[in-house]
């Protein structure tokens, strides 16, 4: 794995000297008696001092929201401490309208009539562009992600870090939870031949980051001119915590992912999108189902007896309502969580890949290589079709993943 490392110690420490302190947990019981406070709840009960003097732009999306669901465009805009001038949109757009791959493009907020900027797919001196014609002086960034490579809003994240510095612009990052928690980093690292919108750049499958952690990684990694980067951490939030634990409302980061519960699968099973199976969309569990026409029982045979940590596996039938598959049914398998401590998310996908592979004799990869972006490399797409079984596949990227952690924990905010 390529990682710069540069003046690692040196950007580390001025990457925390740019952190808005915070105390790693309040006094209180593990569980629900704790109180995670985001970003955004420190930012404001501070009356917005960060942004004192400044035009402010947000890029944020419909889990932009206080703990009582207020959208925090809509309190900002409400507040006059804060002059709040534009909203930036990401896939699925800033209300979520948008289905996956597509946005709103540029608008006007109906609601507070800000004008609102497409930022997907937009990156480089283009998106520095946007940010110009925008007139902020800082953005400020707070999203809600699930903790996968491939899921986008990082990579949102990282390009409006880049077109920021390029702008000239300050950039703010309020931190959410890492829904299924920030233990510690799993699967493949990406490589940089194979870099795309799902991964820019080389961090691992499961990166096991809050995206404030992955701003600073960013910074003191990736981008080849560091931004002027401020990070408003949570309190209360511990890296074993899981999602419902923290007492935040969840709503749903984009269409497909509507519980913590897909969250917790995502960084494993969103690899059948790169199949021609069925990833459960179009379903009310999308990526606990999976399946295709002509899949029977023997799959969850399989799997089920390779005996995975925390997870059994439901032979299950279901019929999409659109993707793969649409208004037919197919059969496959349903996927319970039975110990989530204990599930590993991203062997389990590889599991279910090669049991695939071996039952039923219609598996296919998707034809223009998707697995490969997903995956970070060739790799996996390679070795399953040479015969390769789950711990060797596994077992293939665990020096680059050793060396991924040993870069990250620099960068780790909370205990």
């Amino acid at each position: 794995m390529k990682l710069s490392r540069r003046s690692l110690l040196a950007t580390t420490a001025a990457v925390a000297a740019s952190t808005v302190p915070a105390a790693q947990a309040e006094a209180a019981p593990q569980g629900h008696g704790r109180t995670v406070r985001t970003g955004f709840e420190r930012l404001a009960a501070d009356g917005y001092a960060l942004l004192d003097g400044q035009r402010v732009g947000v890029v944020t999306n419909p889990t932009g929201v206080t703990r009582d669901v207020r959208h925090i465009v809509d309190v900002m805009h409400a507040d006059r401490r804060v002059d709040l001038v534009a909203v930036f949109g990401p896939e699925h757009g800033f209300r979520g309208t948008a289905q996956a791959g597509g946005s709103e493009g540029r608008t006007e907020d109906p609601a507070t009539g800000l004008p609102v900027y497409d930022t997907y797919q937009i990156s480089g001196q283009a998106l520095a562009d946007v940010f110009t014609e925008s007139g902020v002086d800082t953005v400020v960034f707070d999203i809600q992600d699930v903790g996968a490579r491939f899921y986008t809003y990082i990579w949102t994240l990282y390009d409006c870090m880049e077109a920021a510095a390029l702008a000239g612009k300050r950039f703010v990052v309020l931190d959410r939870p890492n829904p299924v928690t920030g233990r510690q980093a799993l699967g493949p690292v990406l490589h940089e031949e194979f870099a795309t919108f799902v991964g820019r750049q080389p961090i691992a499958q499961a990166h096991g980051m809050t995206v404030a952690e992955l701003a600073r990684l960013f910074n003191g990694e990736f981008l080849s001119r560091p931004v002027p980067l401020r990070t408003v951490t949570m309190t209360g939030w511990r890296r074993s915590d899981h999602y419902d634990v923290t007492g935040l409302p969840w709503v749903p980061p984009s269409p497909n992912m509507p519980t913590p519960d897909t969250a917790l699968v995502y960084s494993g099973t969103c690899l059948f999108e790169g199949t021609n199976l069925s990833e459960g969309r179009g379903t009310t569990r999308p990526f606990e189902l999976l399946g295709a026409e002509g899949v029977d029982a023997r799959w969850a045979e399989a799997v089920n007896a390779l005996d995975l940590p925390g997870v059994r596996f439901r032979e299950a039938y279901f019929a999409p309502t659109f993707s793969k598959f649409a208004g037919t049914t197919v059969g496959g398998v349903q996927l319970h969580v039975h110990d989530r401590d204990a599930f590993d998310p991203v062997r389990t996908g590889i599991a279910l890949l090669v049991t695939a592979k071996q039952v039923w004799s219609g598996f296919a990869w998707r034809s223009d290589d998707w697995i490969d972006k997903l995956t970070g490399s060739d790799r996996v797409r390679t070795m399953i079709d040479a015969g390769a079984g789950t711990d060797e596949v596994v077992g293939a990227w665990q020096e680059e993943l050793a060396a991924f952690r040993r870069v990250r924990r620099h960068y780790l905010l909370y205990t």
